[in-house]
């Protein structure tokens, strides 16, 4: 006779593995990785632009655009932990690389039509 093995058996056996390793790390280290990565980001763009301008503007932090880039740090820094978690094999990890790849291509896209607006200004 086969045994067949239910979903509900599976979960069981995964959550018992998941609190038996990872006592001593966070419940989602991913995501736990992906929040620090966004909110060092945002505090760093008060000092990027300090150095650009000359000038202090703690606004920078709760604002969108500029560098660093939150949302790129953000989807990077989840790419990352799940595939040193996880495995680089894993279908996980493929979907953050390509969550990845998305969003770093809109912010190039986004940054390559302000220059082109400044440029056309310009000239």
């Amino acid at each position: 006779m086969e045994e067949v093995i239910t979903s509900a058996d599976a979960s069981s056996s995964l959550r018992s593995y998941s609190s038996d390793t990872s006592s001593s790390l966070p419940a989602n280290l991913p995501l736990l990785t992906a929040f620090l990565s966004l909110f060092i980001a945002q505090f760093l763009k008060v000092f990027t632009h300090w150095y650009k301008e000359r000038k202090w503007d703690t606004r920078r932090m709760l604002s969108s655009g500029g560098m660093p880039s939150s949302h790129s740090s953000t989807v990077t820094a989840l790419a990352a932990c799940i595939g040193l978690q996880e495995g680089t094999g894993s279908s996980s990890f493929a979907i953050a690389v390509v969550l990845a790849c998305v969003v770093r291509t809109h912010n190039t896209q986004f940054s390559s039509y302000k220059y082109a607006e400044l440029y056309e200004k310009t000239y």
